[in-house]
């Protein structure tokens, strides 16, 4: 029994120091993940041409002879990466994930295992190394979005979300699972041997049994670290993430999409994990002609602050049309972003969550001993910092440098029972007033703290 017992205290150990290790050595790999903050995804491909989103095959129950006139006329003449690559750079933006094969099956790449590509088309040449070769030169870090489930592929299974599901001539075929995985494991290992270093794999996705090891996740992870051991994944091939000893193709961070957690996204330790909003910058992912309906500069700016608070990265999407055009509307958005991460990306790049609560009017970022308070709410009066006095030594505005007054709030009587005995104020304009401050959307007051 004695043995036994120490058995049992030993596996524990072990069990807890793997745990630890795992956590560790993922945030090793995050690090410069979590210093970049902001990306830009590209979802683009055939059903540019169609012009009505990543999803046509599946919501129009599109045959695969039908979508070949698509295939057919891909010719994107003004497809120039270099372009891309400086939009995202103006904006602010630090890494670029792109979709290298989509649901639909078709490879944006020169993969030696299918004829159905790119270099197959009119284009006529391999789109992602211009990519990589285009956003590299601009410094950026790259990443591959590929997709786990392929609608083209004959031994892809008729499941789930394929357009041919409930079709009762597609499910009299017969499908060899395996050959498919084969095909699969094939392409990604293409994709992190062919084109040098990559920053990000990102998978989409698992659903009901097909997750984790029904797409032999623990071989292909084993393969992609060989070839890349810095890369990071994300966590759409399955597994439990939030464990403390997570399954190897449980992934390096989380992607959530179009929805932003409500709190740090912690593991089953309560330790921070890296994570992603993924988001659409109008209703689209894909290039959609008829969707011009795009968030403001504003929304934008205002969830990257949430993130950012929250421990996570804003990567934002655009969707190139079928000539290989970022449309008109993402660019004006991108470059009202840029404006303010021009004088304002201090308060983002390597910044994270505060260990003050979030204030009613905005947003708080950390980095070291200087906290951030980003003002989304409209300015009016004094603002107060719930807990704080006596912690503040300095406050300027970010934007410009000038000094913000922070002290007792200046308020007309003496009876203020919602003021707090702790609670510090900051005034952004001349004391009584409250009109308009100079610059509404440029209201980061940067704080340097005595602790």
């Amino acid at each position: 029994m004695k043995n036994l017992i120490i058995a049992f205290f030993f596996i524990l150990a072990a069990s807890m120091t793997f745990g630890q290790d795992a956590y560790e050595v993922r945030q090793k790999r995050t690090e410069w993940f979590r210093e970049a903050r902001f990306g830009m995804f590209i979802h683009w491909g055939v059903y540019a041409v169609p012009a009505r989103g990543e999803w046509v095959r599946n919501k129009e129950r599109i045959t695969l002879e039908d979508y070949q006139k698509y295939v057919d006329d891909f010719n994107p003449v003004d497809y120039n990466p270099a372009k891309w690559a400086k939009i995202a750079k103006q904006a602010g933006m630090k890494y670029a994930v792109i979709t290298v094969k989509h649901h639909d099956g078709f490879c944006m790449f020169d993969s030696k295992y299918t004829d159905y590509k790119a270099t197959n088309t009119p284009a006529g040449r391999d789109l992602i190394k211009e990519f990589v070769d285009a956003f590299r030169a601009e410094g950026l870090r790259v990443g591959f979005y590929y997709s786990l489930i392929d609608w083209h592929h004959p031994d892809y299974p008729n499941v789930g979300n394929h357009p041919m599901a409930k079709n009762p001539e597609w499910d009299k075929k017969t499908y060899n699972f395996d050959k498919y995985l084969d095909y699969m494991y094939n392409q990604v290992e293409e994709l992190v041997t062919n084109y040098g270093k990559i920053d990000i794999l990102w998978f989409d996705y698992s659903f009901g049994e097909y997750s984790g090891e029904k797409w032999r996740g623990t071989k292909l992870v084993e393969m992609v670290r060989k070839k890349q051991p810095d890369i990071i994944i994300d966590n759409r091939l399955g597994g439990n993430m939030q464990s403390a000893n997570p399954e190897k193709y449980a992934g390096d961070f989380g992607g959530p999409e179009q929805v932003i957690p409500p709190a740090i996204w912690l593991n089953d330790a309560g330790r921070p994990l890296p994570w992603e909003l993924c988001l659409t910058l109008n209703n689209s992912w894909g290039y959609t002609k008829n969707d011009t309906i795009y968030k403001s500069p504003d929304d934008i700016i205002q969830t990257l602050m949430n993130c950012v608070s929250k421990n996570g990265n804003l990567l934002l999407n655009v969707g190139p049309d079928e000539r290989g055009n970022i449309p008109a509307g993402s660019i004006r958005v991108l470059e009202e972003v840029g404006n303010w991460m021009k004088v304002n990306s201090e308060s983002i790049y390597g910044c994270g969550p505060s260990k003050y609560p979030k204030p009613e009017w905005g947003w708080f970022t950390q980095k070291g001993n200087i906290l951030y308070a980003h003002l989304s709410s409209p300015v009016i009066g004094q603002q107060g910092l719930r807990g704080m006095k006596g912690k503040v030594k300095n406050a300027t505005l970010l934007y410009d440098g000038s000094s913000v007054r922070i002290g007792e709030p200046t308020i007309a009587g003496t009876n203020q029972p919602f003021v707090g005995k702790d609670d510090l104020f900051i005034t952004l304009r001349r004391l009584s007033r409250t009109g308009p401050v100079p610059d509404q959307k440029n209201m980061v007051v940067k704080l340097e703290l005595n602790e």
